[in-house]
């Protein structure tokens, strides 16, 4: 049996961790500035980082880095984070038709992957993330302002200027996705922080769509246990 084991993803805005013990994994969020959680072995811990890492120490021997990852057409300055998805994606979801995989990943950058059945990957796209869009409209206007909360508008066209915010950004992270995504070819995998929140504003055939916000850390935990597993 193994025994407990926690991994990290160094975010570019949180730490994303994963305890697995006794085939079950629980998943949790920390801010950077905060401290190492309780019963955390920093020497044991399996780490992987798309942003600066955090203030204490990393056990370099203990990371995960995209070219670790066993995937066709998957060049080494590809995220990790992306690497990793794809490869839980490959794993944990159902894909009878042997569709293309899209990973649209809602994070500080929407990363877009596409992946065929085999493994391979095909290419992606980066966008500005939620969070980004609305903090770049603040910091570059001076009247804009970042909501104070995040409820979706249900009009398309609003005149408080909150909810207006709100629905141009949804509506630039969701457009990309809607003008990429063929549900006849395709199965949508959701994953993110902000994907819970956003997935619900994707119009598209619902039963094509899959939410797995942790799917990168499944993807940490499948890549360690099954280092050398077959696709």
């Amino acid at each position: 049996m193994v025994s407990d084991i926690n991994f990290l993803l160094v975010g570019n805005s949180r730490l994303h961790w994963a305890k697995y013990s006794q085939n079950q994994s629980k998943f949790f969020h920390t801010k950077k500035e905060q401290k190492v959680p309780e019963n955390i072995d920093l020497d044991q811990l399996i780490w992987a980082s798309v942003g600066k890492l955090p203030n204490f120490l990393l056990k370099k021997d203990n990371e995960i880095k995209t070219k670790d990852i066993l995937l066709s057409n998957l060049p080494d300055y590809f995220g990790v984070d992306r690497a990793l998805a794809c490869l839980a994606a490959l794993n944990i979801i159902a894909n009878p038709l042997k569709k293309d995989l899209l990973i649209a990943d809602f994070g500080t950058i929407l990363s877009i992957t596409k992946l065929n059945p085999n493994g391979s990957i095909i290419g992606g796209q980066l966008i500005p993330g939620f969070l980004t869009q609305l903090k770049s409209m603040e910091q570059n206007t001076k009247n804009l302002k970042v909501p104070q909360k995040y409820e979706i508008p249900t009009k398309n066209f609003l005149i408080n200027t909150e909810e207006s915010i709100l629905r141009g950004v949804i509506n630039s992270l969701t457009g990309v996705i809607n003008s990429s995504f063929n549900p006849l070819d395709d199965i949508l995998i959701t994953c993110g922080g902000d994907s819970e929140f956003l997935t619900k504003s994707l119009k598209t055939q619902k039963k094509n769509i899959i939410n797995a916000p942790n799917l990168v850390m499944e993807g940490m935990i499948i890549h360690h246990l099954s280092p050398k597993h077959l696709l």
